[in-house]
């Protein structure tokens, strides 16, 4: 049980359905966009840096049978309702959650070699925004222990050789990953602009990449989340209603 008001959502159709915090830190889309960059072909451990509720994971394991998914959450709350939502989903063991902090893995973490690693790191660099006055927003939010490079090379260590990174952020932060991936080494890096509208900045971006690979940086067309009347594109619907994937991968 929680001591504060929560909401159920629905995520890809109802496929997946979570409660979280009424205030304060909510799943939206992004979670669904993230998931839907991991590809297809992926099997083994994933893990989710920053889970939050289990939206992102939850909805990677309905589109991916052969995976398990491993939570890692600071916030003991939500760690509770991620593990709640996985058990009514009906994942069972395979979706697991495990608190603690990225910038000192909790043991259970150290040396795995995960397969996949998909995050929502802190939006804000510290000092550079209002910050939210609820604990859960501001925590998920605003950098602390961890710089945006920071979080990205801890993420890389728990990645096996050639295994697979997905994070999804905003825009502007886009010059930052960048640098990030170059100081990691990363390969095989695709960039997906989401487009809130036709002829308008993106507002977010997803990033893949995956270790110990050279292939060259592919950035995609992208996609347009909305029309003009407000309604989300088709294209875009197929992403967060029916599970399809965020852009094509290339082959191993």
């Amino acid at each position: 049980m929680t001591d504060f008001a929560t909401t159920e959502d629905h995520l890809l159709g109802g496929r997946v359905v979570i409660r979280q915090p009424s205030q304060g830190y909510r799943a939206g889309s992004d979670p669904v966009f993230l998931a839907a960059a991991v590809p297809l072909r992926t099997e083994g451990r994933v893990l989710d840096l920053g889970c939050g509720v289990g939206a992102a994971g939850l909805c990677l394991l309905s589109r991916l049978p052969g995976i398990t998914v491993t939570g890692l959450e600071l916030q003991p709350e939500l760690a509770g309702l991620a593990r709640a939502n996985g058990e009514a989903n009906g994942f069972g063991t395979r979706f697991q959650v495990v608190e603690g902090c990225l910038a000192k893995p909790p043991a259970l973490l150290k040396g795995q070699g995960f397969d996949a690693i998909i995050t929502n790191p802190p939006w804000y660099e510290a000092g550079t925004v209002s910050e939210p006055s609820v604990a859960s927003k501001r925590i998920g939010h605003v950098e602390r222990a961890l710089d945006l490079e920071s979080w990205l090379r801890a993420a890389v260590k728990m990645l096996r050789p050639r295994g697979h990174l997905a994070l999804v952020h905003r825009a502007d932060r886009l010059g930052d990953i960048m640098a990030a991936v170059k100081v990691l080494k990363l390969g095989e890096i695709q960039v997906i602009p989401l487009w809130p509208r036709e002829g308008r900045p993106a507002i977010r971006v997803v990033v893949t990449a995956r270790k110990d690979v050279k292939t060259p940086l592919e950035l995609t067309p992208g996609l347009v989340l909305h029309t003009a009347d407000g309604a989300y594109t088709a294209e875009a619907e197929a992403v967060l209603r029916h599970g399809a994937a965020l852009a094509i991968a290339r082959s191993a």
